[in-house]
C-alpha cells in the first residue's frame, strides 16, 4: 500500500521536492517489481525446480525395481537401510522390521531386514520392496505429482522472496531520502533561527 501511495508524489505541487519525484520513481519501479518481475521469478524458479525434480523422478523410476520378498522372520531391531536412504525411512515408522529374501532384478539373492508390508509379520508372507538393480534397498521413486508440488512452492517462495528484496529496496531509499531531508531542515534552521523573529532581518 505505502508502495503504492509513493506513486501519487508525481502529482503536480509547488510544494514538491526532487527527492519526493526521486521517491515516486523508486515507489513505481517497486510496484513493477512486486507486479511483474516477482511473478516472472516465481515461475522461472518453479519451472526449473520442476524440470529438476521429474528428470529425478524419471531416473528413479528406472533405476528402482518393486521387487517380491519373502518373510523369513521378526527381526528384533530397526530396519538398517532406513537411516541411509531416507525415502526408505519414511516408509519404516509404521511397519515391523522384518528379516527376508527377495531377489534382485539382476538375478542376486539377498536376505535382510526390511520393514514388513503387514502387520502383523509372518513367516512366509510375500509382499513387494523397492530395490536397485542389485538388490539393495531404496526408497520408493519420487513421484511426479509430489515434484510439481514442491516445484510449486519452490516458485511461489522465490516470488515472495523477490516482491520482500524489492520492497525492502524501497524501503531503505525512503529512509536515507528522509534523512537527507531532516540534515537539509536542520540546516535551513539553524541558519534562519538565530534571526527569527526579529525586525528587519528579512523572516
Amino acid at each position: 500500500m505505502r508502495t503504492a501511495m509513493g506513486v501519487w508524489r508525481w502529482r503536480r505541487n509547488p510544494l514538491r521536492r526532487p527527492t519526493d519525484l526521486f521517491e515516486a520513481w523508486v515507489a513505481f519501479a517497486a510496484l513493477v517489481c512486486v507486479l511483474l518481475v516477482a511473478p516472472a521469478v516465481g515461475c522461472a524458479a518453479g519451472l526449473k525446480v520442476d524440470g529438476t525434480l521429474q528428470r529425478a523422478a524419471r531416473e528413479q523410476r528406472h533405476e528402482r525395481y518393486l521387487v517380491p520378498a519373502v518373510v523369513v522372520a521378526p527381526a528384533p531391531g530397526p530396519v538398517p537401510g532406513a537411516a541411509a536412504d531416507p525415502g526408505a525411512q519414511r516408509q519404516a515408522p509404521e511397519r515391523t522390521p522384518v528379516v527376508a529374501s527377495w531377489t534382485a532384478p539382476d538375478g542376486s539373492s539377498h536376505r535382510g531386514t526390511v520393514p514388513a508390508a503387514q502387520e502383523p509379520p509372518r513367516p512366509g508372507e510375500r509382499f513387494r520392496i523397492w530395490t536397485d538393480i542389485k538388490g539393495r534397498l531404496v526408497g520408493q521413486p519420487l513421484d511426479p505429482a509430489a515434484a510439481s508440488f514442491h516445484a510449486g512452492a519452490a516458485g511461489l517462495a522465490a516470488a515472495l522472496t523477490a516482491a520482500a528484496l524489492a520492497e525492502t529496496v524501497r524501503r531503505l531509499v525512503v529512509r536515507r531520502l528522509m534523512h537527507r531531508r531532516y540534515i537539509r531542515l536542520d540546516r535551513a534552521w539553524a541558519a534562519a533561527g538565530p534571526d527569527w523573529g526579529r525586525a528587519g532581518a528579512g523572516s
